[in-house]
């Protein structure tokens, strides 16, 4: 677990009014619904020294889905928002990091394919976990303390959960795509106008943690979407030389 995190977590409980022990038994069940089988290692193979794509819902994606289809090989994390749009513009991401918000027939159908899902387990997802038992290659985690299959990488929402995932397997290079933390919502993550409020301040906090994050990774922080503190901001015209 990330130094630091606990303090994180315990500002997310307040902000939030969450309640650290359905976490808990939430995290509690995933690691009992997850096979016995142990991906970490597959992700750490993937992710150790490598550039990786991190993908969100923000309302730049639909202008990074082009330039996205032009870098197939490069390893891929995709937020929970983004698979649909994703996925039928025929990029195929390696590893997916949802807390089942999405949509359900494509986690799904990508569930069976050899893409490995990071689930995360919170209060307020429980009556959604069993959609694990449909997939194939599934790593569990947690805000709360790490146990039995149960891991902790950091990070709040999926986005930026995705960047810490990356960053705790000591990814080369970390380049973001459609990971806007503004005041527009993307169109792909489905946010209903009651909820409008709610998201735009998860956002703010998921940008906040990625700032803090920026302060103790050892990868190279890169961003073609709105400019984060300690993200170099990038034009999509420079990829090839920031991957060579």
């Amino acid at each position: 677990m990330i130094s630091g995190w606990n303090s994180r977590y315990r500002e997310i409980l307040k902000e939030f009014n969450y309640n650290k022990k359905k976490d808990t038994e939430s995290a509690l069940l995933l690691d009992s619904i997850l096979g016995e089988e142990n991906y970490i290692k597959k992700i750490h193979e993937l992710i150790k020294n490598q550039n990786v794509f991190v993908i969100g819902a923000g309302p730049s994606l639909s202008y990074a889905i082009p330039v996205l289809q032009h870098f197939k090989k490069t390893v891929t994390i995709v937020a929970d928002s983004a698979i649909k749009p994703v996925i039928n513009n025929g990029i195929k991401p390696n590893i997916i990091v949802t807390d089942l918000d999405g949509d359900e027939e494509t986690l799904r159908r990508m569930g069976k394919s050899k893409t490995i899902f990071v689930v995360h387990a919170h209060g307020d997802n429980i009556s959604k976990l069993n959609l694990v038992c449909n997939f194939k290659n599934c790593v569990g985690s947690t805000q709360t303390k790490p146990f039995g299959k149960i891991q902790n990488f950091g990070g709040f929402t999926d986005g930026d959960r995705a960047v810490f995932l990356a960053s705790y397997f000591n990814a080369k290079k970390i380049i973001l795509f459609g990971m806007d933390f503004g005041k527009r919502i993307g169109k792909s993550s489905n946010t209903k106008p009651l909820e409008r409020k709610i998201k735009l301040k998860k956002l703010r906090k998921g940008r906040s943690l990625l700032e803090w994050l920026a302060l103790k990774t050892k990868s190279e922080l890169f961003t073609t979407s709105s400019p984060i503190t300690g993200f170099k901001k990038i034009p999509y015209s420079n990829l090839d030389s920031i991957i060579a």
